[in-house]
């Protein structure tokens, strides 16, 4: 039996990468996926190229700073599906660079509306179908940068943001586990990916090397030869999502090729 046979998950932040990643993992292990972003062409899109028929797919435009925005992406699974069993929170505000020096509060207070409290309202907007069908999983999207600050870029708010994320993540677990809802976070670190690729091409060009070498710089922290993929951190949402992981509440799992060992 495929692993998420009949199972229906919610992705938020589907766009051309992990987001994307994930609402294809979730299909090509047999269950449905219902996709959520600010921009209807990105949801289109991969909708189109996961499910080109239809019958597995349900998108619906959507910012997780609205809770009612919230409320109709689950309201969608509902009346596509019956049920959710499973929510992926890939959304998140991670253009945002700087230390405190440079601060601009204003700019963090937004992004950890987006980050935490964007991600816990479209977990509250599913918890009704989550208890009622007996359970299931929530899974949000972190960052080993919540855990160890990266030395080349600096993004403190994003960090602070998902490490307040993955804080909130042994609360629910332990409110939620009575309902046998299961709450985890997937940390991944240098993840090959659209982000990560502009990145190589852009501090290449910059410094007039090959991106060879730029990404060398990368993969020489890591205890395996190669970054992971993004599908490689799909792969371990749709695992935390499935029965496999029935026992696996309140864990963080980093995904990252071996450069931090916690």
């Amino acid at each position: 039996m495929a692993l998420l046979a009949d199972r229906t998950v919610v992705v938020s932040g589907v766009g051309p990468g992990l987001g994307h990643q994930i609402a294809a993992a979730v299909v090509r292990d047999g269950g449905n996926a219902v996709l959520g972003a600010r921009t209807e062409a990105n949801l289109a899109k991969s909708a189109a190229e996961i499910d080109p028929g239809g019958a597995h797919t349900a998108y619906r435009t959507t910012d997780i700073t609205d809770e009612r925005q919230c409320e109709a992406l689950a309201g969608l699974a509902l009346e596509r599906f019956g049920r959710i069993d499973g929510v992926v929170h890939v959304a998140a505000w991670d253009s945002y660079f700087g230390g405190l020096a440079d601060a601009d509060f204003t700019t963090w207070q937004s992004v950890l509306d987006v980050n935490l409290l964007g991600s816990l309202r479209m977990t509250r907007a599913c918890l009704p179908a989550l208890k009622s069908g007996g359970g299931g999983s929530v899974v949000f999207i972190g960052t080993q940068s919540a855990v160890a600050a990266p030395s080349q870029v600096r993004q403190a708010a994003y960090a602070a943001s998902k490490g307040a994320l993955t804080s909130a993540m042994y609360s629910l677990a332990r409110e939620l586990g009575p309902e046998r809802i299961r709450v985890n976070t997937v940390l991944p670190g240098w993840m090959w990916g659209p982000p990560v690729q502009a990145y190589v091409q852009f501090t290449a060009q910059t410094e007039g090397v090959g991106e060879p070498a730029v990404l060398k710089r990368l993969t020489d922290r890591m205890a395996l030869p190669e970054l992971a993929t993004d599908g490689d951190v799909a792969d371990a949402a749709v695992f935390l999502v499935s029965d496999r992981a029935r026992a696996i509440t309140g864990q963080s799992l980093l995904v990252n090729a071996g450069e931090l060992m916690r």
